[in-house]
């Protein structure tokens, strides 16, 4: 039976425009049904680093995308180049299958597990073109930061760190407790033991460097984050006449959490913008200061003092709220103009969101929990056992209730009230 025949490129764009106009936590989902007919698969994932929180994207087959692991997508990331694509045999889920995979020039990892066994990946020049626009929408969005971004990233975060923190102490324990037997001098096969060993001890070398490589996901250097900042101003503002001072973090500063790391730099940048646009403007100084608990951004000219003042907080006012930061701006003409803001690292206790959460009943709570776990509507509903149309109303109540606009909301208000995704 001959194939279906596909359309032109061309007139996948208005379609494309839909799957890059939405919520970036649900991009995965719109880019698989844009993929479908042309390149049919099974499960769809987007890897990339810039998401701290949730680096991987996925869609698909419930069952396949839970056992995808961040050291999995890393090494076929290895094996293929930037800005090509390739159909090709690797590990993915736990066992060996054939996938299709892209990876874009800044990095980001597209791979596609496809319905037939056939490594020909078709058309792989439209869809490394296709999934470069998808990239770079990704990457605009995350250096955005946008409120609702940054509150499903910090919810996605706190949770991924609370797991992988959890199940490297189990499994370390339970290592070393293997370690400890297999050395004994009571045991005599000494061929066995050595080689029990030897599995062991390279079992734990991996969990160990495991960690670190999904904590580094999740976190940040100051002094990078800065200096990522300091390039991007110098850059914006190659041609202004200001002087600009930079007051670095300490070296020895606490690393700060992704969500942190993101907001810090575009509020940052944002405030900067504002006080370039005072007239007459002839130094500025921008500083960065952590302890163990928040980052203070301080923003500061000398003597031009016109800052508008309202429209600055207008324009920082939702990424404040969303992580709990507070704004301090002042304003005296002919003697200068300052921002200042304190960043925490962790979301205060929120008694107010505490009281919104009482109100759910036992079924919503059970969806807020798959919430805060990063899920969607029909991994949601395989897991209560219920209709995706079911889970969407119990959704609808839930954000109601909890007086939110988005699935990110909600979940950042569940883990900054204190409650943990499995005492929901």
């Amino acid at each position: 039976m001959p194939e279906k025949p596909t359309p032109p490129a061309q007139n996948c764009l208005p379609a494309l425009r839909d799957v890059i106009d939405g919520p970036l936590h649900e991009i995965a989902g719109r880019f698989s049904r844009f993929l479908s007919d042309r390149w049919p698969h099974t499960a769809l994932v987007i890897f990339t680093r810039e998401c701290t929180g949730r680096p991987r994207k996925v869609a698909g087959d419930t069952e396949t995308i839970n056992k995808v692991t961040i050291g999995e997508l890393e090494r076929l990331k290895a094996s293929v180049e930037p800005g090509h694509a390739l159909g090709t045999t690797a590990t993915i889920a736990g066992a060996t299958r054939t996938v299709w995979a892209v990876q874009d020039p800044i990095g980001t990892l597209l791979v596609l597990i496809p319905r037939s066994a056939r490594k020909h990946l078709p058309e792989h020049t439209v869809l490394a073109d296709l999934f470069g626009i998808v990239a770079t929408s990704i990457r605009q969005q995350v250096a955005q930061a946008s409120p609702d971004y940054l509150a499903e990233s910090r919810a996605a975060s706190s949770e991924r760190a609370r797991t992988i923190a959890e199940m490297a102490a189990a499994q370390e324990t339970a290592l070393v407790t293997i370690l400890t037997t297999l050395r004994s001098t009571r045991l005599d096969d000494h061929r066995a033991r050595v080689a029990a060993t030897e599995s062991a001890s390279s079992a734990l070398v991996a969990l160990r460097s495991a960690q670190k490589t999904d904590l580094a996901l999740s976190e940040e250097s100051a002094s990078a984050a800065f200096t990522k900042l300091r390039k991007k101003i110098r850059q914006t503002l190659r041609h202004h006449d200001a002087q600009l001072d930079f007051v670095p973090p300490a070296t020895a500063a606490r690393p700060l959490p992704g969500d942190i790391a993101h907001a810090a730099r575009v509020m940052t940048l944002t405030a900067v913008l504002a006080f370039t646009a005072q007239k007459g403007l002839r130094r500025l100084r921008v500083a960065w200061q952590s302890d163990d608990t928040s980052l203070r951004i301080d923003v500061r000219d000398h003597e031009s003092g016109s800052l508008d003042v309202n429209d600055l907080r207008h324009q920082l006012d939702g990424r404040a709220r969303t992580l709990g930061a507070t704004v301090e701006l002042e304003a005296v003409p002919g003697w200068g103009s300052r921002m200042t803001i304190h960043l925490p690292f962790e979301p205060a206790h929120d008694h107010a969101g505490e009281t919104r959460l009482e109100s759910l009943n036992r079924r919503e709570l059970e969806v807020l929990r798959s919430l805060t776990q990063g899920k969607r509507n029909k991994a949601i509903a395989a897991e209560l056992g219920v209709t995706e149309s079911t889970v969407k109303f119990h959704v609808a109540g839930v954000l109601k209730k909890l007086e939110v606009s988005s699935r990110g909301e909600a979940a950042a208000m569940a883990i900054k009230a204190g409650f943990a995704p499995h005492t929901l």
